[in-house]
Protein backbone atom coordinates (compact mmCIF):
# COMPACT_ATOMS: atom_id res chain seq x y z
CA UNK A 1 0.00 0.00 0.00
CA UNK A 2 2.86 2.39 0.84
CA UNK A 3 4.77 1.45 -2.29
CA UNK A 4 1.64 2.39 -4.53
CA UNK A 5 0.85 5.15 -2.61
CA UNK A 6 4.69 6.78 -2.73
CA UNK A 7 4.49 5.18 -6.64
CA UNK A 8 1.42 7.51 -7.30
CA UNK A 9 2.86 10.57 -5.47
CA UNK A 10 6.22 10.44 -7.88
CA UNK A 11 4.11 10.21 -11.01
CA UNK A 12 2.08 13.21 -9.63
CA UNK A 13 5.05 15.06 -8.69
CA UNK A 14 6.65 14.56 -12.39
CA UNK A 15 3.27 15.91 -13.90
CA UNK A 16 2.84 18.46 -11.85
CA UNK A 17 6.85 19.67 -12.63
CA UNK A 18 6.37 18.99 -16.04
CA UNK A 19 3.48 21.28 -16.43
CA UNK A 20 5.29 24.64 -14.25
CA UNK A 21 8.65 23.69 -15.31
CA UNK A 22 8.32 24.98 -19.12
CA UNK A 23 5.16 26.46 -20.34
CA UNK A 24 6.58 28.04 -23.44
CA UNK A 25 8.65 24.41 -24.12
CA UNK A 26 5.57 22.76 -23.77
CA UNK A 27 3.56 25.11 -26.90
CA UNK A 28 6.68 24.76 -28.52
CA UNK A 29 6.79 21.15 -28.65
CA UNK A 30 2.78 20.97 -29.50
CA UNK A 31 3.79 23.34 -32.30
CA UNK A 32 0.82 25.53 -31.76
CA UNK A 33 -0.89 28.11 -29.56
CA UNK A 34 -4.03 27.95 -28.57
CA UNK A 35 -5.98 30.81 -27.72
CA UNK A 36 -9.50 31.43 -26.28
CA UNK A 37 -11.96 34.31 -27.46
CA UNK A 38 -15.19 35.78 -27.77
CA UNK A 39 -15.81 35.18 -31.66
CA UNK A 40 -17.84 38.74 -32.02
CA UNK A 41 -15.64 41.60 -31.08
CA UNK A 42 -15.47 43.39 -34.01
CA UNK A 43 -12.14 44.98 -34.91
CA UNK A 44 -10.61 42.70 -32.70
CA UNK A 45 -11.84 39.38 -33.57
CA UNK A 46 -15.09 38.27 -35.33
CA UNK A 47 -16.52 36.43 -37.93
CA UNK A 48 -17.47 37.25 -41.43
CA UNK A 49 -20.56 35.90 -43.08
CA UNK A 50 -18.39 33.15 -44.76
CA UNK A 51 -17.43 32.41 -41.15
CA UNK A 52 -13.91 33.44 -41.81
CA UNK A 53 -12.19 34.72 -38.56
CA UNK A 54 -11.01 38.15 -38.82
CA UNK A 55 -9.75 41.42 -36.70
CA UNK A 56 -6.82 42.64 -35.27
CA UNK A 57 -6.06 40.62 -32.56
CA UNK A 58 -6.49 37.45 -35.10
CA UNK A 59 -3.88 39.19 -37.24
CA UNK A 60 -1.33 39.90 -34.88
CA UNK A 61 -1.52 36.42 -33.35
CA UNK A 62 -1.45 34.81 -36.25
CA UNK A 63 2.27 37.29 -37.11
CA UNK A 64 3.48 36.57 -33.94
CA UNK A 65 3.04 32.57 -34.67
CA UNK A 66 4.88 32.79 -38.10
CA UNK A 67 7.53 34.66 -36.18
CA UNK A 68 7.92 32.48 -33.40
CA UNK A 69 7.47 29.31 -35.65
CA UNK A 70 4.36 27.75 -33.81
CA UNK A 71 0.83 27.31 -35.56
CA UNK A 72 -2.24 29.31 -34.11
CA UNK A 73 -5.13 27.56 -33.44
CA UNK A 74 -8.60 29.99 -32.59
CA UNK A 75 -11.05 28.72 -29.72
CA UNK A 76 -14.19 30.70 -29.33
CA UNK A 77 -15.28 30.81 -25.60
CA UNK A 78 -18.32 32.23 -23.64
CA UNK A 79 -16.76 35.79 -23.00
CA UNK A 80 -18.44 35.90 -19.22
CA UNK A 81 -16.42 32.59 -17.93
CA UNK A 82 -12.97 32.65 -20.18
CA UNK A 83 -10.72 33.29 -16.91
CA UNK A 84 -12.08 29.93 -15.82
CA UNK A 85 -11.56 28.22 -19.10
CA UNK A 86 -7.90 29.70 -19.40
CA UNK A 87 -7.29 28.39 -15.90
CA UNK A 88 -8.66 24.98 -16.42
CA UNK A 89 -6.58 24.43 -19.40
CA UNK A 90 -9.21 24.92 -22.51
CA UNK A 91 -6.39 27.26 -24.05
CA UNK A 92 -2.93 28.99 -23.65
CA UNK A 93 -3.86 32.70 -23.26
CA UNK A 94 -6.57 35.11 -24.05
CA UNK A 95 -5.44 37.47 -26.94
CA UNK A 96 -9.10 39.38 -27.42
CA UNK A 97 -9.40 42.79 -26.43
CA UNK A 98 -9.12 42.13 -22.86
CA UNK A 99 -9.10 45.06 -20.52
CA UNK A 100 -6.61 44.92 -17.60
CA UNK A 101 -7.99 45.54 -14.20
CA UNK A 102 -6.28 44.53 -10.85
CA UNK A 103 -9.38 41.86 -9.83
CA UNK A 104 -8.35 39.92 -13.41
CA UNK A 105 -4.41 40.25 -12.89
CA UNK A 106 -5.07 38.88 -9.23
CA UNK A 107 -6.40 35.90 -11.31
CA UNK A 108 -4.28 36.20 -14.47
CA UNK A 109 -0.45 37.09 -15.59
CA UNK A 110 -0.74 39.80 -18.11
CA UNK A 111 1.39 41.07 -20.63
CA UNK A 112 2.59 44.20 -21.22
CA UNK A 113 -0.09 46.50 -23.13
CA UNK A 114 -0.39 46.10 -26.90
CA UNK A 115 -3.33 48.98 -27.31
CA UNK A 116 -4.51 51.39 -25.22
CA UNK A 117 -7.71 50.94 -25.04
CA UNK A 118 -11.16 53.84 -23.34
CA UNK A 119 -13.34 56.31 -24.32
CA UNK A 120 -12.88 58.98 -26.64
CA UNK A 121 -14.45 61.70 -28.52
CA UNK A 122 -15.31 61.66 -32.28
CA UNK A 123 -16.16 64.82 -34.12
CA UNK A 124 -16.83 65.46 -37.90
CA UNK A 125 -13.74 65.12 -39.97
CA UNK A 126 -14.09 69.06 -41.17
CA UNK A 127 -14.53 69.79 -37.74
CA UNK A 128 -12.58 72.74 -36.42
CA UNK A 129 -14.64 74.10 -32.79
CA UNK A 130 -12.59 72.00 -30.68
CA UNK A 131 -8.98 72.02 -29.86
CA UNK A 132 -9.85 69.74 -26.73
CA UNK A 133 -12.03 68.29 -24.55
CA UNK A 134 -12.84 71.44 -22.77
CA UNK A 135 -14.31 73.09 -25.75
CA UNK A 136 -16.68 70.76 -25.67
CA UNK A 137 -18.94 72.33 -22.89
CA UNK A 138 -22.30 73.49 -24.16
CA UNK A 139 -22.15 71.01 -26.63
CA UNK A 140 -24.46 68.04 -27.74
CA UNK A 141 -22.91 64.83 -27.26
CA UNK A 142 -24.02 60.99 -28.38
CA UNK A 143 -23.31 58.06 -26.22
CA UNK A 144 -24.38 54.16 -26.65
CA UNK A 145 -26.92 53.55 -23.61
CA UNK A 146 -25.67 51.64 -21.01
CA UNK A 147 -22.11 51.64 -22.45
CA UNK A 148 -19.21 53.26 -20.39
CA UNK A 149 -19.37 56.43 -22.81
CA UNK A 150 -22.02 57.54 -20.65
CA UNK A 151 -20.08 57.36 -17.70
CA UNK A 152 -17.28 59.09 -19.41
CA UNK A 153 -19.28 62.18 -19.73
CA UNK A 154 -18.88 62.87 -16.27
CA UNK A 155 -15.49 63.22 -16.58
CA UNK A 156 -14.87 66.15 -18.88
CA UNK A 157 -13.94 69.44 -18.00
CA UNK A 158 -17.45 71.26 -18.95
CA UNK A 159 -20.70 69.79 -18.80
CA UNK A 160 -22.04 69.10 -22.38
CA UNK A 161 -25.77 71.20 -23.06
CA UNK A 162 -27.37 67.87 -23.92
CA UNK A 163 -26.37 64.20 -24.06
CA UNK A 164 -28.38 61.90 -26.23
CA UNK A 165 -28.51 58.24 -26.04
CA UNK A 166 -28.43 55.76 -28.65
CA UNK A 167 -29.29 52.18 -28.97
CA UNK A 168 -26.32 51.39 -30.52
CA UNK A 169 -22.85 53.58 -32.01
CA UNK A 170 -23.57 53.33 -35.77
CA UNK A 171 -26.77 55.59 -34.85
CA UNK A 172 -25.39 57.98 -33.00
CA UNK A 173 -22.38 58.03 -35.73
CA UNK A 174 -24.78 58.78 -38.58
CA UNK A 175 -26.66 61.82 -36.41
CA UNK A 176 -22.92 63.55 -36.20
CA UNK A 177 -22.34 63.12 -39.71
CA UNK A 178 -25.73 64.57 -40.37
CA UNK A 179 -25.03 67.41 -37.97
CA UNK A 180 -27.58 66.87 -35.33
CA UNK A 181 -24.51 65.72 -33.05
CA UNK A 182 -21.51 67.55 -31.85
CA UNK A 183 -19.72 65.16 -31.00
CA UNK A 184 -20.00 60.99 -30.29
CA UNK A 185 -17.95 59.73 -27.27
CA UNK A 186 -17.25 56.38 -27.85
CA UNK A 187 -14.73 52.85 -26.96
CA UNK A 188 -11.84 53.95 -28.72
CA UNK A 189 -11.37 50.68 -31.11
CA UNK A 190 -14.89 50.92 -31.84
CA UNK A 191 -14.29 54.66 -32.66
CA UNK A 192 -11.44 53.51 -34.93
CA UNK A 193 -12.97 51.04 -36.89
CA UNK A 194 -15.58 53.05 -37.66
CA UNK A 195 -13.10 56.02 -38.87
CA UNK A 196 -11.03 53.26 -41.53
CA UNK A 197 -14.42 51.99 -42.72
CA UNK A 198 -15.55 55.77 -43.81
CA UNK A 199 -12.41 57.76 -44.57
CA UNK A 200 -13.29 61.28 -44.44
CA UNK A 201 -15.91 61.39 -42.42
CA UNK A 202 -14.61 61.54 -39.03
CA UNK A 203 -12.13 61.89 -36.67
CA UNK A 204 -11.25 61.47 -33.21
CA UNK A 205 -9.93 64.33 -30.52
CA UNK A 206 -6.30 64.56 -29.20
CA UNK A 207 -6.01 61.88 -26.05
CA UNK A 208 -8.44 59.45 -23.84
CA UNK A 209 -11.22 60.38 -21.43
CA UNK A 210 -10.75 57.41 -19.47
CA UNK A 211 -8.09 54.59 -20.57
CA UNK A 212 -8.44 50.91 -20.89
CA UNK A 213 -5.14 48.97 -21.62
CA UNK A 214 -5.47 45.59 -23.35
CA UNK A 215 -2.96 42.88 -22.39
CA UNK A 216 -2.46 39.21 -23.76
CA UNK A 217 -3.49 37.00 -20.36
CA UNK A 218 -2.12 33.68 -19.35
CA UNK A 219 -2.05 31.38 -16.37
CA UNK A 220 0.02 32.72 -13.55
CA UNK A 221 1.89 29.85 -13.76
CA UNK A 222 2.78 30.22 -17.62
CA UNK A 223 5.48 32.75 -16.80
CA UNK A 224 8.23 31.81 -19.90
CA UNK A 225 5.42 31.29 -22.33
CA UNK A 226 4.07 34.79 -21.41
CA UNK A 227 7.53 36.06 -21.28
CA UNK A 228 7.94 34.67 -25.04
CA UNK A 229 5.21 35.91 -26.69
CA UNK A 230 6.07 39.41 -24.58
CA UNK A 231 9.12 39.53 -26.03
CA UNK A 232 7.56 39.19 -29.38
CA UNK A 233 5.16 41.47 -29.20
CA UNK A 234 7.79 43.91 -27.97
CA UNK A 235 10.18 42.91 -31.02
CA UNK A 236 6.75 43.96 -33.35
CA UNK A 237 6.41 47.37 -31.95
CA UNK A 238 10.00 47.96 -32.40
CA UNK A 239 10.36 46.68 -35.90
CA UNK A 240 6.77 48.50 -37.07
CA UNK A 241 4.95 45.59 -38.48
CA UNK A 242 2.79 45.56 -35.32
CA UNK A 243 1.98 49.05 -36.69
CA UNK A 244 1.25 48.60 -39.62
CA UNK A 245 -1.45 46.01 -38.78
CA UNK A 246 -3.08 48.60 -36.31
CA UNK A 247 -3.21 50.88 -39.74
CA UNK A 248 -4.86 48.15 -41.62
CA UNK A 249 -8.24 48.00 -38.98
CA UNK A 250 -7.95 51.33 -37.81
CA UNK A 251 -6.36 53.78 -40.17
CA UNK A 252 -3.36 54.77 -38.05
CA UNK A 253 -0.89 53.09 -35.42
CA UNK A 254 -2.66 53.11 -32.33
CA UNK A 255 0.14 50.72 -30.70
CA UNK A 256 2.88 53.53 -30.20
CA UNK A 257 3.25 53.84 -26.64
CA UNK A 258 4.05 57.60 -27.14
CA UNK A 259 1.11 58.38 -28.47
CA UNK A 260 -1.24 57.22 -25.14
Amino acid sequence: MKRMIVGLFCVLALAVTAHAGGSWERVQQAGKLVIGLDDAFAPMGYRLEDGTLVGFDIDAAEALGKRIGIAIEWHPTAWDGVIHSLNSGKFDCIWNGMTITEARAEQVNFTEPYIMDGQVVVVRFNENRFASYQDLGGMVIGVQKGSSALNAVAKLPNAPKEVREYVDNPKALLDLESGRLDAVIIDNVVGRDAISKRIGKYKTLKGFITKEPFGVAFRKADVSLRDRVQAELDAMVADGSLGRISEKWFGENIVDKAAW
